[in-house]
């Protein structure tokens, strides 16, 4: 049987989607669950991998196992096995062939920022909180810059071994509602901590502190020209597209 889940989790305590020896990881606390709920042998494949303390609230994976057991089953008992931070809310039956990471046409990441003079300690692993008064409006316009087929590798981390990094982006929207911005974009594929490079560059651009233009930082295809990596609170999964 294969399963299709959609779930959602607050990253802040474990370190990312992928399996560690020695670190918790979402994959790894689903995986136990599986394996005790269905009483036998379950492979989990997501459909990304997330950084350490990163969210997501529509996260997709497929869970393959000997067993069957209703979706409705599924989603009530896996929950009661499951810690308060991790939350199946739909699951389906799908066939054999899906796979959560290789069928996923498009993703959809959501970027928080705090933007009021002082924190709020209720959200203090949720958003970035930025004191820095931001301009909303021209964060908008510079958004749009990034949206089409380019080479994305200025918002790459440093290191990454991906040698193709062409990516397309059909969305970058900002809307900012009582002191939170939020940066929603989605993508064909995104490149090892491209969203936060994004969101840091972005504010690098809003305040000046590069002479430089998205557009520009974009034709240097170069990961020196773009601003900093925003921390991993900000930032959720937002939905994956098959």
């Amino acid at each position: 049987m294969n399963y299709k889940l959609t779930l959602a989790f607050d990253g802040k305590e474990y370190s990312g989607w992928q399996f560690q020896k020695n670190a918790p990881t979402v994959q790894g606390k689903l995986t136990e669950v599986a394996n005790k709920f269905f009483s036998s042998s379950a492979t989990v494949t997501g459909c990304s991998r997330t950084d350490s303390g990163v969210h997501a609230e529509n996260y997709v994976c497929n869970v393959k196992t000997d067993r069957e057991i209703s979706p409705t089953g599924v989603v009530k008992g896996m929950n009661t096995f499951l810690p308060p931070d991790i939350v199946i809310k739909e699951c389906e039956i799908v066939p054999d062939t899906f796979h959560a990471r290789y069928d996923c046409k498009s993703k959809e990441y959501r970027y928080k920022i705090l933007n009021t003079e002082t924190r709020d300690p209720f959200l203090a692993s949720r958003v970035l909180h930025f004191p820095q008064p931001l301009d909303v409006e021209k964060m908008k316009k510079d958004a749009e810059s990034l949206v089409g087929k380019h080479d994305f590798v200025s918002f790459m981390a440093t290191g990454s071994k991906i040698t193709d990094t062409v990516r397309t982006i059909y969305k970058a929207e900002v809307e900012e509602n009582d002191g939170i911005i939020t940066f929603s974009v989605s993508a064909d594929g995104f490149l090892y901590n491209m969203v936060r490079i994004i969101v840091g560059t972005l504010i690098d651009v809003n305040l000046n502190r590069t002479s430089l233009t998205i557009k520009e930082i974009i034709e240097k295809k170069d990961r020196t020209y773009a601003g900093f990596t925003a921390g991993p609170s900000g930032l959720y999964l937002y939905k994956a597209e098959y």
